[in-house]
């Protein structure tokens, strides 16, 4: 293994701008090995600074997860602010703590396409208040249809091209045809990747990658029972590709786990019906964020398909190898984008799996068996390395990390499954950051408000206790932008489909996660709307449904009430099956046009819902369909005056409000 080090590239992924303020910088990195750092920060105001760290000085931790698979956590504190408004470059310099007085790697020798044109190094804007911020959801490498960070990526070059960032130096223009100000937030509201849908080549190539950096192999809780006792061994299995839905205990007792989380024969896997190549083992969590997010890697894989594929397994596989080749081909553009903006993140489902926490029954299954609480707590554990410690550092205590290391030393073991059991009981991961207006972060995954009345029923996206902490986070702002990852606000004939189909006990079957799903959750945070300490402007940024819209939400009645927008970005590399959005469009219209008595049938008949069309989208439609990412550009109150979405291949759709919808009550 040490003769392959050299042709192993330094950079495995990254680096990762995370949170950002004037006295603090979070970075993410994954290397091939333990590194000095050198980082220099360079803005075009002000003085240069020069740091060096050594992993485990404070400020720069790091995990081990394999022979040359390393995790530099980079928490810079700087006791003299950084200027704001204004470009600041940086660069990133590694030197192997094995060689002695040896060279520093600077960025271009380890990412050569990290820079944009006309600059010397990467570089990212503190801007004094927020003017644009990109977001979106649902990132699966193999949906055919092009990547919306692509988009993004492409929207930053143009804005350096014009020589200008419209910062706080320069007066941002609010006319329909102005140039959006540098975005000050990349906000990826969850699916960042597909734990529960792997194509068959990026599967192949994820147990390359294991191979490849010396991860250690994983004992499986309960795989003695499929045949499959550890993770080498579960590779090998002969249904180890497109049938890991038939490795699951056969016991009596079992059945319920078959029912709830694989639906039977319609839904067979981990819960989609698409999961055939489900990530079963903590490697392969890790390695497919390595590959998701770089292109490092790819150029060392092979992906001639495995030899014991049967022939429609073979077709599949072939068919996703176009795809996944596409993906990759914009790699270097995705690894550009992260490395200048502020990137938030928050999970959803498929970060660990398909309706993950969806009702009462589903958790005391899931977790009721070892080997699906494994492949649970190991999706959990890989958004904690990858997602979560960048959003708060401050919630991940050394105790915490220090356990989250002893974990990797030996997975499968003791420390192992006590830290699962610790991070299904951790309830820090929501998040706020100091912008302004403030970026507020939800949990609705883990903070669940489960129903007492029937095990079967969907869970409300928060409880109780956590929607009250939130209104004390809200109260007393004027302006907020809250990030939830399903629409507060979504398309009533779907919700209304769902609950049909919840009252049968198939909740399951059609994905019922929606804040009006269950009474408490819906009502209490349609009252935190109401109340009168908090936000006036509410921007609520959402995704999940791979589709795109926008409302604006008012209250009904004598006294104003906050302003509310809804906007919705999904997917990024993904997208609604296009007939049958189309058929539930023109229906929702129908049925809960604005004067539709229907509409007084919902939990939202207190507030006025106006939906805002898709500019050159035909047949008056409202939802958007298509890959892409949203561009939301704010006025000094906080309030959006242009939401755009950039869709894959280079269109720009803006939703306008039309004044005669406005009248409509």
């Amino acid at each position: 293994m040490a003769d392959a080090l050299p042709s192993i590239p330094w950079l495995l992924a990254g680096p990762i701008l995370r949170q950002c303020t004037p006295t603090r910088l979070v970075y993410w990195l994954a290397v091939r090995e333990p590194a000095l750092l050198r980082i220099r920060i360079n803005p075009e105001v002000g003085k240069s600074r020069d740091l060096k760290m050594a992993p485990g000085e404070p400020g720069c931790r790091i995990l081990t997860a394999g022979m040359h698979l390393h995790y530099l956590l980079i928490d810079l504190r700087l006791e003299e602010p950084l200027p704001q408004d204004c470009w600041i470059g940086y660069t990133i310099a590694l030197q192997g703590l094995s060689v002695i007085d040896g060279v520093w790697l600077e960025c271009a020798d380890w990412a050569p396409d990290l820079c944009y044109p006309g600059k010397r190094s990467p570089g990212f804007v503190l801007p004094s208040r927020i003017r644009s911020l990109l977001h979106g959801s649902c990132r699966k490498p193999h949906h055919a249809g092009g990547d919306g960070l692509i988009e993004a990526d492409q929207l930053l070059e143009s804005l350096l091209a014009q020589d200008t960032l419209c910062t706080g130096q320069v007066p941002v223009s609010e006319a329909p045809d102005a140039r959006p100000a540098w975005p000050s937030v990349l906000m990826m509201t969850g699916d960042q990747v597909y734990a529960d849908d792997v194509a068959g080549p990026m599967l192949h190539a994820i147990q390359q990658v294991i191979a490849r950096l010396g991860l250690p192999d994983e004992p499986l809780a309960g795989g003695e029972l499929i045949g499959a006792p550890t993770a080498q061994l579960l590779y090998r299995h002969p249904a180890g590709f497109y049938r890991r839905d038939t490795l699951l205990p056969r016991q009596p007792r079992n059945y319920a786990l078959i029912e709830v989380l694989f639906g039977g024969v319609e839904k067979p896997v981990f819960t989609t019906d698409s999961a055939h190549n489900h990530l079963i083992s903590l490697g392969e969590v890790l390695a497919m964020y390595l590959l998701v997010w770089s292109p490092a890697l790819w150029s060392q894989i092979d992906l001639t398909p495995p030899a014991n594929l049967d022939a429609g397994a073979l077709k599949l596989y072939h068919t996703e190898l176009d795809v996944i080749q596409e993906f990759v081909a914009g790699l270097p553009a995705v690894q550009r984008l992260f490395a200048h903006l502020p990137t938030a993140m928050i999970f959803d489902d498929h970060d660990i799996t398909d309706d993950w926490n969806l009702s009462r029954e589903w958790e005391e299954v899931a977790y009721g068996h070892p080997f699906s609480r494994r492949v649970i707590g190991n999706a959990v554990f890989g958004y904690l390395i990858n997602q979560a410690w960048g959003n708060r550092p401050d919630a991940f205590d050394g105790q915490l990390m220090d356990q989250v290391q002893s974990s990797l030393d030996t997975p499968g073991a003791e420390a192992h499954e006590a830290l699962i059991d610790r991070l299904l009981r951790f309830d820090c991961w929501h998040y706020s950051w100091p912008t302004q207006p403030p970026l507020v972060v939800i949990d609705g995954r883990t903070h669940r408000w489960r129903s007492e009345s029937a095990a079967r029923k969907p869970s409300g996206l928060m409880d109780w206790e956590a929607l009250t902490d939130l209104q004390q986070t809200l109260k007393g702002l004027p302006a907020v932008l809250l990030v939830s990852p399903a629409p507060i606000f979504g398309v009533k004939l779907i919700e209304s489909i769902q609950r049909v189909f919840s009252w049968c006990g198939q909740s399951l079957l059609v994905d019922a996660e929606n804040w009006m799903a269950h009474a408490g959750a819906g009502n209490t945070i349609l009252n935190i709307f109401r109340h009168p300490k908090t936000p006036q402007h509410f921007v609520v940024l959402s995704g999940d449904v791979h589709y795109s819209f926008v409302y604006d939400v008012e209250l009904r009645g004598q006294v104003r009430g906050p302003d509310i927008w809804q906007i919705t970005s999904s997917g990024l590399r993904n997208s609604f099956p296009p007939r049958l959005l189309d058929v539930l469009d023109r229906a929702n219209r129908w049925l809960y046009a604005p004067r539709s008595p229907l509409n007084w049938l919902t939990r939202r008949r207190h507030m006025r819902v106006i939906p805002r069309k898709p500019d050159g989208i035909p047949h008056g439609r409202r939802l958007l369909n298509g890959s892409g990412i949203g561009l939301v550009e704010l006025d000094l109150e906080g309030v959006p005056w242009r939401i755009r979405e950039l869709l894959s291949g280079g269109q720009i759709v803006s939703f306008s409000r039309r004044e005669e919808e406005s009248r409509w009550d």
